[in-house]
């Protein structure tokens, strides 16, 4: 299954020659000395995979929001209608996401350029809704692996791995064209992006591949759910308490809620639309009421509020009881 391309050290470095998932750019073995082999250890030791959780409302919600986003992209144009490689990150999001792709008649069927392969890609390769899937790892359960054991011919003809600088390369990922589909964990108003640190200093995620393929994307997507903790946080807030991707690689943000599509627009037109199609309806009027105690400059802000709500949570514990008059007279 293993495609192993080493590039050459700058200034001599040339493309990698990769122009669909399917291209192999080198050698399927890695050759060592043998005399430099101490020895060999067998294992049967599964990989120590943690189980994601069943998809529920919320995530399965976010879900078709992504499939019809793609879908009506693809009926107005912007997307091909053979579609585009897809790029997808790790979790119970990303596994509803899949599924509900994989589900949507308005989705045909479509090859992958990702990072780490997970239980819903190969699910719809058996189901022939993926036709093949490039990336660095399977992050897999383990009865999905044995699976892929039992069906090494089927799978060995629609999956490569590669090494992660090939998998992750910007090159590829710009001249592939890929719809990028990542998590975050919270988002503000101007598309901001924080998705490793909880209020700025608690890492819960590392970045991963999530930058490269963001970055590089034809269309570049961000879920979450829009509030979380039963409403006591807002995935939503004026300026984020950390920032993995900013608002320039940002292009749309889907929640249960809705879609925002931030394309082309200004900083205060990203506000609205973050506002009106990503908020959870118990946080829509309090972030109004900062957009218009922020003011009327090109990218409203008021830094003694701008971090208000997270400063309310670990007071209070709960994002709802912020008071902006507070956060003003501070």
């Amino acid at each position: 299954m293993h495609d192993i391309h080493i590039v050459a050290d700058p200034p001599n470095r040339r493309e990698i020659p990769i122009y669909k998932p399917s291209d192999r750019a080198g050698v399927e073995v890695i050759k060592v000395d043998p005399s430099k082999i101490a020895g060999v250890v067998l294992t049967n030791l599964p990989d120590e995979v943690g189980a994601f959780a069943k998809t529920d409302e919320v995530t399965e919600q976010i879900g078709q929001n992504v499939a019809d986003f793609l879908s009506a992209e693809m009926k107005n144009g912007r997307i091909p209608s053979s579609f585009l490689p897809l790029q997808s990150g790790v979790g119970n999001i990303a596994n509803a996401v899949m599924s509900a792709l994989g589900a949507h008649k308005g989705i045909p069927d479509f090859e992958m350029y990702t990072e780490v392969i997970q239980d819903s890609v190969i699910d719809l390769m058996q189901k022939g809704r993926v036709k093949f899937a490039s990336g660095c790892s399977l992050t897999v359960s383990p009865e999905m692996l044995i699976n892929i054991y039992n069906n090494l011919d089927f799978f060995h003809k629609r999956i490569v791995l590669r090494p992660q600088e090939i998998s992750n390369s910007p090159e590829i990922a710009r001249r592939l064209g890929i719809i990028s589909i990542n998590t975050a964990i919270e988002v503000d108003l101007f598309g901001n992006v924080n998705s490793t640190n909880v209020m700025g200093r608690k890492m819960m995620n590392g970045i991963g591949g999530s930058g490269d393929f963001t970055r590089n994307a034809y269309i570049s997507i961000f879920t979450c759910p829009s509030i979380a903790k039963g409403g006591k946080i807002s995935a939503f807030v004026p300026m984020v308490s950390h920032t993995d991707h900013n608002e320039h690689s940002v292009q749309v943000i889907i929640t249960e809620q809705g879609i925002a599509d931030l394309r082309s627009k200004s900083p205060k037109a990203k506000m609205q639309t973050v506002i009106d199609n990503c908020v959870h309806p118990e946080y829509r009027q309090a972030l109004n009421d900062y957009a218009h105690l922020a003011g009327d400059t090109h990218t409203p802000c008021t830094l003694s509020a701008a971090f208000g709500m997270h400063m309310e949570f670990e007071r209070s514990g709960d994002m709802r009881n912020v008071n902006w008059g507070d956060c003003f007279r501070k």
